[in-house]
């Protein structure tokens, strides 16, 4: 189990960013993209996992639960200080930041009020019945004020004249697209050889290792580029990654879950076989 959390954080963290580094930075070269739209792929790829995302694509799946709770948690966690350092080791001086100040501002906005809310929840014995009860209402507040976030940086964009072309911006789209089935055909072949007898591990990897969280992606672009104009343009590839790895996910888990569902039967019965040929060597005079 150690590998296989050690090889969705490193997929998750490195090899994603890497490939998108390198395609980013090319399609700069070639004008294909602007400073902006390149750099917020580069962002969005040094994120962390998605939650939710993951969670239920994982269910969905027949995967591992309890691998896509972790990760989903462990993820987003060392995101707080992983990602900035990522994004300072790729983007170097262009990105005109003080990471420590953006740690900082990230502790602030994403630990601070989970540690807060973990304290009121378990500490305050009336608040968790009532969590329960309204657990839809506050999931969805939380979507709202998450749509509310993402208007206001682009009415920051908008107001702001700038050179992106929509072409480009469509070119941007496709690219994710274009890196996501990559990087996904890429993980699911490294599963298949490095743990070829775990397909519950195998269907939370293919997801767990290629998501990108919009919940600390955000606060994270927000703080790196606060009082840029450009800000919604860095956060725009991030905002076309999350609906297009819910799309492909969705169109993949039925055949993964009938993956899943074809290999455990198939080890059960090597199992079982087993078994019946251990007891029939020990009956044997």
């Amino acid at each position: 189990m150690v590998a296989f959390n050690a090889y969705v954080q490193i997929f998750n963290f490195f090899v994603v960013s890497a490939i998108v580094y390198g395609i980013a930075k090319g399609l700069l070269k070639v004008g294909g993209l602007s400073v902006e739209l390149a750099d917020g792929l580069i962002i969005c790829a040094c994120l962390p996992t998605s939650v939710s995302l993951v969670m239920t694509l994982t269910v969905s799946s027949h995967g591992d639960e309890a691998a896509a709770v972790f990760h989903s948690a462990f993820g987003n966690v060392i995101g707080v200080f992983m990602t900035p350092v990522l994004v300072l080791w790729y983007l170097g001086a262009q990105g005109d930041v003080d990471m420590l100040t953006v740690v900082w501002k990230l502790i602030v906005r994403v630990c601070v009020p989970i540690f807060v809310g973990q304290i009121i929840r378990n500490f305050c014995p009336p608040v968790k019945p009532f969590l329960t009860r309204h657990r839809r209402t506050f999931a969805k507040l939380s979507e709202w004020a998450l749509v509310f976030i993402v208007y206001t940086v682009f009415c920051k964009t908008f107001i702001a004249d700038r050179d992106t072309s929509i072409s480009q911006i469509m070119i941007m789209v496709g690219v994710v697209f274009g890196c996501l089935i990559l990087i996904m055909i890429l993980c699911w072949a490294l599963l298949l050889i490095l743990f070829r007898d775990k397909p519950k591990l195998q269907a939370m990897g293919i997801f767990g290792c290629t998501h990108k969280t919009i919940a600390l992606g955000v606060p994270l672009i927000g703080s790196i580029y606060e009082g840029n104009p450009a800000v919604g343009l860095y956060t725009l590839p991030l905002l076309v990654w999350y609906p297009m790895q819910l799309f492909v996910g969705s169109l993949i888990t039925p055949q993964v879950a009938a993956y899943v569902d074809r290999q455990e039967a198939i080890i059960a019965e090597k199992a079982k076989e087993k078994e019946v040929a251990e007891e029939g060597s020990a009956v044997e005079p």
